[in-house]
């Protein structure tokens, strides 16, 4: 079970999945390693094992069911550097059919642009969710971190001059706060008062993130979700970009 490439890939998703949780708002109900009691008692039944509560479970078995119900079964061990991060993490997060979807309708160019549009349909997919008012603000940090690591494994693996990498990520990043820059500028305008900086329509954009009261802010809180989601992406790439 333990090969290398689950391994690394599983390293970054597990920081994202915690530990106990119990939150009323999500439909998965108890979750313990990010494995919900659902998965957990037919996991057990399936190898003989009697039921117990998935609070219960242990590391070992936690990364046993990981590996057989969404690493093999997203294509983890076959895919390119990054795109297997991208793919696996979104298989977990989403589940593994809608991973293998996303990854058809994204294949296609170098393995780094591959991983960015697998992330730019998954993020698109949660924001249509009625629970993304709840769980958004951490969805989007989540999608950020995924791409931008899973873009700087793919172009690391493709390319072993370190600097290139380095500047194609902080070039990354840099088109990413420039983004957002431009979406909290046009959500100023839309909203019809004056400039806001970078750090206000953050800051208001991870209340929108909570929840929007009223359509009419519709327009509005697009523009200041895309502006932060952007802050989000800039800040993970500008991240890898000094460990690269």
């Amino acid at each position: 079970m333990s090969t290398a490439k689950f391994r690394r890939c599983h390293d970054v998703t597990k920081a994202w999945e915690g530990g106990w949780s119990d939150h009323p708002a999500d439909p998965g109900g108890k979750t313990m390693y990010g494995v919900t009691e659902a998965v957990y008692h037919a996991w057990l039944r399936q190898h003989g094992k009697p039921v117990r509560l998935v609070r219960q479970i242990t590391i070992a078995e936690a990364e046993q069911i990981y590996f057989e119900q969404y690493w093999v079964p997203s294509g983890g061990p076959t895919l390119g550097t990054g795109v297997d991060l991208a793919i696996y993490d979104a298989s977990v997060n989403c589940g593994v059919s809608r991973g293998r979807k996303w990854l058809l309708a994204s294949i296609g160019g170098p393995d780094h642009e591959t991983v960015k549009r697998i992330c730019a349909i998954r993020l698109s997919f949660m924001r249509s969710l009625n629970i993304w008012n709840t769980f958004g603000r951490g969805w989007a940090r989540r999608v950020a971190d995924i791409e931008a690591k899973g873009v700087a494994w793919a172009l690391t693996a493709a390319n072993d001059n370190s600097d290139r990498v380095k500047q194609q990520l902080g070039g990354e990043a840099d088109k990413a706060r420039s983004q957002a820059r431009k979406q909290t500028g046009a959500a100023a305008g839309a909203g019809g008062g004056g400039a806001i900086s970078l750090d206000q329509g953050a800051q208001l954009g991870d209340w929108l993130l909570v929840g929007i009261a009223s359509v009419a802010f519709a327009a509005l809180a697009f523009l200041i979700i895309r502006a932060v989601i952007n802050t989000h992406r800039a800040t993970a790439y500008a991240r890898e970009a000094a460990n690269a």
